[in-house]
């Protein structure tokens, strides 16, 4: 959420910023109007008010000596129908206010490159290698299906379309993506560990800003009001809602295991096959909460970790800088890490590295205090997935396929497969 001062204050600023992430601008007109309006009310209540207050302290004192005070009372009964009148006009525009407030983007940072969409993204490096095949390598679900690792028929018939079954050793190698990715990021890049709940209230799909803005994406149960949660970034930054935090405790690093469900309305097209894009899947995710001055630092750390599963996984991945166009709902800056799949021939993004600067804080109400004595802040919120498994287990297939079919076991993952290190056909 934007602070109101700088919608009053540099409007311009904000119709750019607008302009440059492809919104329309009617929305600051209309949220300006709303504002102008409610501070005229509150100047008239506020007057009103004085007047009421003067009359109030008048009445006894002319009662007292023997004056008709009719006149006044009636004065008062009427600034009083007013004054009422007028705060409930008042709590309308607040309402307003601040539902609208809720659809407006957050600010980009001016590194964030301006641009239209995904195409005007910024490579700002790759790492690993993309090794050429002396056959024709195939996809992800031809070869999860010949191995037995996958079943996305039973899937289907069990949830609907987007479901799948991981089985037999395609079961036992998500496991071991997951255990690799925690126990990373827990032992070598010092997060601690947290296993949130799967299912939230609707202000806290707020405080993230997934609401109200993807209500159509999210799944919600019918007899309560949760929601499930589309990633753990939601219950895990939520975690110090409507908190104030000292200083000597930022900045705080959070790692999460969860599923995430997505109902993905209106995903259609190619990158529906297999893995590409499910309504249930599984994600490690990066969660920091910093000072102002100190978050986009904790941004490139956060960025390097998330990098370093893909290169001790050994694939090949490239990091874009996302253009004002691509850029996420929340975000400030993002950087997403993509990895090349040679079965199908595409980048795939398995990571958005996002700083979200005070915009998430701001609707969780989650603030520190520089001293015990001084004025609470807005923290900055960041996060990453670290990382989300589909298009992981998918890459790994793609680039680890061998001619006969099987596909060997990254280095990495085989302490936590027991020591297998190739998966063959059954």
């Amino acid at each position: 959420m934007l602070d109101y001062r700088l919608l009053r204050h540099e409007p311009e600023t904000v119709r750019t910023a607008l302009r440059h992430r492809g919104y329309d601008t009617d929305i600051l007109d209309e949220w300006l109007a709303i504002d102008h309006r409610w501070r005229e009310i509150t100047t008239r209540v506020e007057s009103l008010t004085a007047e009421q207050n003067r009359l109030s302290k008048e009445i006894p004192q002319r009662k007292k000596a023997g004056e008709d005070v009719e006149p006044l009372l009636a004065q008062l009964r009427n600034l009083k129908a007013e004054i009422e009148q007028l705060e409930h006009e008042r709590r309308t525009l607040e309402h307003q206010r601040e539902a609208k407030l809720l659809l407006f983007p957050n600010i980009p940072h001016h590194t964030t490159p301006v641009g239209e969409d995904a195409t005007q993204n910024v490579e700002v490096r790759r790492g690993g290698q993309i090794h050429p095949m002396a056959f024709e390598p195939k996809p992800h679900w031809e070869l999860a299906e010949s191995l037995g690792l996958i079943d996305f028929e039973r899937g289907a018939k069990v949830s609907g379309s987007g479901f799948h079954f991981y089985t037999h050793l395609g079961a036992r190698l998500e496991r071991a993506l997951i255990n690799f990715m925690l126990d990373l990021h827990t032992r070598e890049h010092g997060y601690t560990e947290v296993f949130p709940p799967f299912l939230v209230r609707p202000e806290v799909m707020v405080g993230t800003g997934q609401l109200p803005k993807f209500e159509e994406e999210m799944y919600r149960c019918a007899m309560d009001p949760l929601y499930l949660i589309p990633t753990a970034e939601v219950p895990v930054t939520n975690l110090y809602r409507e908190e104030i935090l000292s200083a000597e405790q930022l900045p705080i690093n959070l790692v999460a295991y969860s599923p995430c469900f997505r109902r993905e309305a209106g995903a259609a097209g190619k990158l529906t096959r297999g893995l590409l894009r499910v309504h249930q899947f599984n994600k490690v995710e990066l969660v920091k909460f910093t000072t102002p001055e100190t978050s986009y630092d904790e941004h490139e750390r956060l960025l390097r970790d998330a990098e370093t599963v893909l290169q001790r996984l050994e694939l090949p991945y490239r990091i874009m800088l996302l253009c004002t166009g691509d850029l996420g709902f929340a975000a400030a800056k993002c950087y997403d890490l993509e990895v090349w799949a040679p079965g199908v021939q595409m980048w795939l993004e398995v990571s958005s590295c996002s700083n979200f600067e005070a915009f998430q804080a701001r609707r969780a109400n989650i603030r520190f205090r520089r001293e015990p004595t001084a004025k609470p802040e807005f923290v900055h919120t960041l996060n990453a997935s670290g990382v989300a498994t589909p298009r992981l287990m998918a890459a790994i297939l793609e680039n680890y396929q061998q001619p006969d079919g099987s596909v060997i076991v990254p280095e990495a993952l085989r302490p936590y497969m027991d020591g297998i290190s190739v998966l063959k056909p059954a």
